[in-house]
């Protein structure tokens, strides 16, 4: 199975919530699309929920780093949520977890983004 993606909306907050495998071929395919479907309608604050990733592969990982830089570039910023076990070593072992703000709290991801700064203002 690949990775199935929803997305519900937190004030001003994206929320996209992956569910399944994360790996090479259709669901890091699926992750970019999507992402790149937020940008492009003008979303510039995403949580990406990784609570229901089984497996993320190497592609997967490098899925994260392109929707890091796709939504970065754009002016915005994309956040972790709920990282397994297995998806948090792996941000560590590759030194990811100094690119990505993870949260294991919806409410506190959402609220991270108004804190660092007020909404309007360009980054």
């Amino acid at each position: 199975m690949s990775v199935k993606l929803t997305t519900h909306q937190k004030d001003e907050v994206i929320v996209v919530v992956a569910s399944g495998k994360l790996t090479m071929g259709e669901g890091a395919s699926t992750l970019r699309a999507k992402i790149r479907e937020l940008v492009a309608s003008g979303s510039r604050r995403i949580v990406l929920n990784l609570a229901d990733v089984s497996y993320m592969d190497s592609s997967g990982l490098g899925e994260l780093i392109a929707a890091h830089t796709t939504v970065t570039t754009a002016g915005g910023e994309i956040k972790l949520l709920n990282l397994a076990k297995r998806v948090h070593d792996l941000l560590k072992l590759t030194k990811l977890y100094t690119v990505f703000e993870a949260f294991e709290d919806e409410a506190a991801a959402v609220h991270s983004f108004s804190a660092a700064k007020p909404a309007g203002t360009q980054a």
